[in-house]
C-alpha cells in the first residue's frame, strides 16, 4: 500500500513540477490543486445584488475545496495599480491578487504591460456551452482576449421611461435633443468617469458620428477633432438643457432611478436591460415605467474576469470562472429577481435540464424580450473612452 501510494506521489509530482502553471486541459490537475487554495476575487463591491451572487457563487466553491474572497473594490483601476507595484518590486509570484472582474479599459492596460496570465479562458471545460460566434466573448472593447479573460454576463444599454408622463420616447440622441428642448431639465446621465455617464457619451458618439469606423482603433490612429465633432455639438446644446442646467450631475445609475422616481427627470438608462423592472419590483419606480432602445441600437459587452500573471491561487481562479460559466450560475444570474445579467450560453448547447432553467425565468413588465434587443452596438476601442473622459470634464466638468 505504501508502495502504491509512494507511486502515485511520484506520478502526480510529475504531472505537476514543482513551480509549473495549472493548465486547464488538464482539468483534473487544476481540480486537485485548487482543492484548499484562497482565491481572492477583487470585484466592484457597490451593489448588494451584485455582492449577493457572488457570496453564492463562493458558496458552490466551497463545494470544490475553494475559498472564495470578494476583495470588494470601488475602481478596477484600484486592482491594476497593485499588481503593476508589484511587477515593480519584482514580486512575480504570491501575489495578492488571483482574480478580478475587470473592463475593457483594464484589460487593455493589464495586456499591454504584461500583467496577465494566459491563455486559459478558451480552455475551461464550460466555455463550450457559449457561442463561438459571440464576438463579444472574444474581443472586449475592440481588444482581443487571446484566451486571458473568460467572459460571464451580457449587457446592454437600455433606456427607460415612465410612460404615464411619456408615452413615445426619443429614440435617438438627435430625437433627444429635440425632446429636451421641449422639456429642459428633464433629462441627466450620471458624472463622467461613472461608467454610465462614459457610455452616454460614447452612444452618443457611435450615433452621431460620421466615421464609426475610426472607433475601433486607439484613438491616436483616428482623427479625433473630426471624429468627435458632431458629439462635441451635441454635448454643448444639450448641456444647458440638462437636469439642474448641468451645473450638477447624478452620481451613479442609482440616483438617476431616484431622480424618476422622484418626477424630475423622465427618461433615465442602465447597462442592465432588467434593471426598470427591478426597480419596479423593489418599489423604486412606478408600474408605468417601460424600457425602450435607440433605432439602430445600443452598447453592448460582456463582462469578463481575468488571472494577474502573478496570482497565487491561479488553478482556484480557473475554477471560480468555470463555476461562473456553469448553466446553474448563469441561470441564477440571468433571474431578475437575483440579479438579471444577460447570459454568455448558448442555449441551443444545452441539455434539456440546463434549458429549463432559463425557460422557468420570468421578466419584468419594463424588460424587453431578448429577440427586441437586436444586436447589440460594439463598444469603441477603450482609449475612446479615456480620451471623451478628459475632454468632456474639460469642457463641461463640474466639482463633485
Amino acid at each position: 500500500m505504501k508502495s502504491a501510494l509512494a507511486a502515485a506521489g511520484l506520478s502526480l509530482a510529475l504531472a505537476m513540477p514543482a513551480g509549473a502553471e495549472p493548465d486547464p486541459a488538464d482539468w483534473a490537475a487544476v481540480t486537485e490543486e485548487a482543492r484548499g487554495q484562497t482565491v481572492y476575487w477583487n470585484a466592484w463591491g457597490g451593489s448588494d445584488v451584485v455582492n449577493g451572487f457572488i457570496a453564492w457563487i463562493g458558496d458552490r466553491a466551497e463545494d470544490q475545496g475553494v475559498t472564495l474572497e470578494h476583495v470588494k473594490l470601488t475602481d478596477t483601476a484600484e486592482a491594476v495599480s497593485r499588481v503593476l507595484a508589484e511587477k515593480t518590486a519584482g514580486q512575480d509570484a504570491g501575489g495578492g491578487i488571483d482574480l478580478i472582474w475587470i473592463n475593457g479599459e483594464n484589460f487593455a492596460a493589464m495586456k499591454a504591460q504584461g500583467l496577465l496570465f494566459g491563455p486559459w479562458a478558451e480552455a475551461l471545460p464550460n466555455r463550450a456551452l457559449t457561442d463561438p460566434q459571440n464576438s463579444a466573448l472574444g474581443a472586449d472593447f475592440t481588444v482581443s482576449t487571446d484566451g486571458m479573460e473568460s467572459p460571464w454576463g451580457m449587457a446592454q444599454l437600455v433606456f427607460f421611461h415612465d410612460s404615464a408622463r411619456l408615452p413615445e420616447p426619443p429614440r435617438s440622441m438627435t430625437a433627444l435633443l429635440d425632446w429636451a428642448g421641449e422639456n429642459p431639465g428633464r433629462i441627466a446621465f450620471p458624472q463622467p468617469p461613472d461608467f454610465l455617464g462614459s457610455s452616454f457619451l460614447k452612444q452618443a458618439l457611435i450615433e452621431l458620428t460620421p466615421d464609426r469606423d475610426a472607433l475601433s482603433l486607439p484613438v491616436d490612429q483616428a482623427d479625433y477633432a473630426a471624429v468627435t465633432a458632431p458629439l462635441w455639438a451635441f454635448m454643448d446644446a444639450l448641456t444647458p438643457l440638462l437636469w439642474r442646467q448641468g451645473r450638477a450631475y447624478p452620481q451613479n445609475g442609482a440616483r438617476l432611478i431616484q431622480l424618476m422616481a422622484d418626477n424630475e427627470i423622465d427618461i433615465g438608462f442602465e447597462f442592465n436591460p432588467n434593471a426598470a423592472s427591478n426597480a419596479i419590483a423593489n418599489g423604486q419606480l412606478p408600474d408605468t415605467v417601460r424600457s425602450h432602445l435607440h433605432t439602430g441600437g445600443t452598447l453592448g459587452n460582456a463582462s469578463f474576469v481575468a488571472i494577474p500573471y502573478n496570482a497565487s491561487a491561479k488553478a482556484g481562479a480557473m475554477v471560480v470562472a468555470n463555476i461562473l460559466l456553469s448553466p446553474e450560475a448563469q441561470a441564477r444570474m440571468a433571474d431578475p429577481e437575483i440579479w438579471g445579467l444577460g447570459t454568455v450560453l448558448d442555449l441551443t448547447r444545452l441539455g434539456a435540464e440546463d434549458r429549463a432553467r432559463f425557460e422557468r425565468l420570468t421578466f419584468g413588465p419594463a424588460t424587453l424580450p431578448p429577440d427586441a434587443l437586436g444586436a447589440p452596438r460594439p463598444e469603441p476601442h477603450p482609449s475612446w473612452m479615456v480620451r471623451l473622459e478628459e475632454d468632456w470634464a474639460a469642457r463641461y466638468g463640474v466639482a463633485e
